[in-house]
């Protein structure tokens, strides 16, 4: 796809998002599994059904703008759950773990925090004033997932704290 105006750049955006969030919905069963904390397992479980309404979000906005729905391969997704899964393989269940898994879950939703506020932008600039909307309530939701995921590890990490060495 060539990119030379907003609109384009929206597009390409639009599709590499897409493309992020499917791979979170493939990623998230395996940090349910992981995760010992039963209110991380259970925000885990809720931003699962949050992530599959945010791909339907989008699905919407590309059919506003007579545009398949199609993603484009997110590199930098890819990365981050790939690193996440490293650290998963890496660590026994417990605490750390739990604590690892809250750290990976918040680099996934900064970058969407980045993805959605980016996209939200561009779609006020070329007035898509649909589009805007409901990037905007993703964005919200992605906020709002951010501030759980502090709170809980407020919890988690102390627990990790006290977790006796090998």
């Amino acid at each position: 796809m060539s990119i030379s105006n907003l609109e384009d750049l929206f597009l390409n955006e639009l599709k590499d998002t897409l493309d992020a969030e499917k791979q979170i919905l493939k990623a998230l069963p395996k940090m349910i599994k992981a995760a010992e904390n039963e209110d991380l397992k259970a925000g885990f479980e809720e931003h699962r059904a949050v992530t599959e309404t945010q791909v339907e979000r989008l699905e919407t906005i590309f059919e506003s703008l007579g545009k398949a729905a199609r993603g484009k391969h997110c590199p930098g997704m890819e990365g981050i759950i790939a690193e996440g899964q490293e650290i998963m393989k890496e660590l026994d269940s417990g605490p750390v773990l739990d604590a690892a898994l809250i750290a990976a879950a918040q680099k996934v939703e900064h970058y969407e925090i980045c993805a959605y506020g980016t996209l939200a932008t561009y779609a006020e600039v070329l007035g898509y004033d649909q589009a805007k909307k409901l990037l905007g309530q993703t964005l919200q939701e992605e906020k709002e997932t951010d501030e759980k995921l502090t709170t809980l590890a407020s919890e988690l990490n102390l627990m990790a704290e006290h977790e006796p060495a090998e």
